[in-house]
């Protein structure tokens, strides 16, 4: 067989293979697709959003899923934070928005 015929084959049925997967890709993204809270990203951007973890937490992102959660009460572990720029809007926010619950988890200073 002639080289560039055995390349050709070689690519074609890797272009295959590719194809086939990335399908199979999408097909798991539909599938396996998880649902995050809203809530989450909003805190997120009232946090300083410096990801420094002198909270305890792994970053802001982290910090915020616990606070939404309720497992995290002091927003004063937030070493950055400061109450009027970031703590009273967070208390607020999550006064006015309650988990699907009904429940109110209000952090404190």
């Amino acid at each position: 067989m002639d080289l560039w015929l055995i390349m050709l084959i070689a690519g074609g049925v890797l272009l295959v293979i590719g194809l086939a997967l990335g399908v199979l890709i999408c097909i798991a993204e539909k599938f396996l697709h998880v649902e995050e809270d809203p809530r989450i990203a909003e805190v997120e951007k009232m946090l300083p959003n410096v990801n420094c973890g002198a909270c305890g937490h792994a970053g802001c992102h982290d910090m915020a899923e616990a606070i939404v959660s309720g497992e995290q009460q002091k927003l004063s572990d937030c070493k950055p934070g400061k109450k009027d720029k970031n703590f009273d809007p967070i208390i607020e926010y999550m006064k006015s928005h309650p988990d699907k619950d009904g429940k109110v988890h209000a952090p404190t200073i």
